[in-house]
């Protein structure tokens, strides 16, 4: 193997070890105290930040999760009082209900100080602002 596809599988085992323990460490510290599973944070999270509803093809795309695996944690989800579908003429809408917004406004600032303490917090801002051009520009 050439010495430069040696430093981008090194470069790439690198930002994959560390993308994970980043996440595993946010995903463990709010999962603790919320009683919430990682899929139904990361539902929460992003249903919350569409303003509390979402279509369902668009979190599907969102979280690269299959229509099989979303569908059965959205019933799961629905049963905890948590979201509800609403069918409409073109798809299926997500929309956040009561118990769902209690538990992800708790769980928020919980969310927020995990990331701080192990992503943002570890970066100056020019480091935080390079991380979001790079990942703005692998998506």
């Amino acid at each position: 193997m050439p010495a430069d596809a040696r430093d981008d599988v090194s470069l790439w085992l690198f930002w994959k070890r560390t993308g994970e323990m980043v996440r595993s460490n946010v995903v463990a510290e709010v999962t603790a105290g919320s009683g919430l599973s990682e899929p139904e944070l990361t539902v929460l999270v992003q249903v919350n930040e569409a303003g509390g509803r979402l279509r369902q093809n668009s979190l599907a795309a969102a979280t690269g999760w299959d229509r099989g695996r979303l569908s059965h944690l959205l019933t799961r989800m629905e049963s905890r009082g948590y979201v509800s579908r609403e069918r409409l003429r073109n798809g299926v809408e997500i929309v956040m209900l009561a118990p769902g917004q209690d538990v992800i406004t708790a769980a928020q600032p919980h969310l927020a100080a995990a990331v701080d303490r192990h992503l943002t917090g570890k970066l100056t801002p020019a480091q935080r602002e390079a991380l979001r051009e790079i990942l703005t520009h692998l998506c």
